[in-house]
């Protein structure tokens, strides 16, 4: 095993059908299901994947339920929405084994217009401007895809268990003196039959934005 991959989910069954078959060899991938009222957790199990129930909703909560399933020295994070193709993580482990980086991260590439909404890139490119601009983050996205070291991501200490988990995540490493690398991901249709809890919506966006707000010093 290289690495455990982490798919926080909520009411993705019918995305997992079509992700889990293409995560490449050496990883073991830990489904976190966030309160599914889907065959989510059945359909992970059956594909062979490894299921943590989290009830507390908050896409932190599900990411951190996954990050202390998983056993492995590398942990690898990205949404079970099929938005991503896993096959692109491996230049990130291969980062991140080698000694190149404490933390690979990816940046977003949409394949097909209107597959990211304009207020959802335009709420990411604002947080992500203020975080390069007042703690010199080298990255230019979120880490919707990342991929570090299990006992260094635990040691963060990172608490928000919303939205706002990975722009505390960010900032945490950044002050850290973690270091990044980024490699542009494909940004993918989610599967059909899914809906975003983020930006499907303006509403939505604007609730992320609030979680963002809270974390950020």
């Amino acid at each position: 095993m290289v690495c455990d991959l982490v798919l926080p989910c909520r009411d993705e069954a019918p995305a997992l059908e079509g992700l889990l078959p293409e995560v490449p060899e050496g990883f073991r991938v830990i489904v976190a299901d966030n309160g599914s009222r889907d065959a989510t957790a059945d359909v992970a199990r059956r594909l062979g994947a490894t299921v943590v129930l989290e009830d507390r909703p908050g896409y932190g909560a599900a990411v951190h339920a996954g990050l202390l399933m998983a056993k492995a020295e590398l942990v690898a994070f990205m949404d079970g929405d099929g938005s991503f193709d896993p096959v692109e993580l491996l230049p990130l482990v291969d980062d991140v084994r080698s000694g190149r980086a404490d933390i690979a991260v990816g940046r977003r590439r949409p394949t097909k217009r209107g597959t990211w909404p304009w207020h959802a890139r335009a709420g990411n490119a604002l947080i992500v401007a203020w975080l390069r601009r007042r703690i010199g983050l080298p990255a230019h996205d979120i880490a919707p895809m990342r991929v570090c070291r299990r006992a260094d991501l635990l040691a963060l200490d990172v608490q928000d268990r919303r939205f706002g988990y990975p722009v505390e995540m960010l900032q945490k490493a950044t002050q850290a003196g973690w270091r990044f690398t980024e490699h542009d991901v494909s940004y993918r249709p989610r599967a059909e039959g899914t809906k975003s809890k983020v930006s499907g919506s303006v509403r939505g966006t604007l609730r992320t934005a609030r979680d963002f707000a809270k974390v950020l010093s």
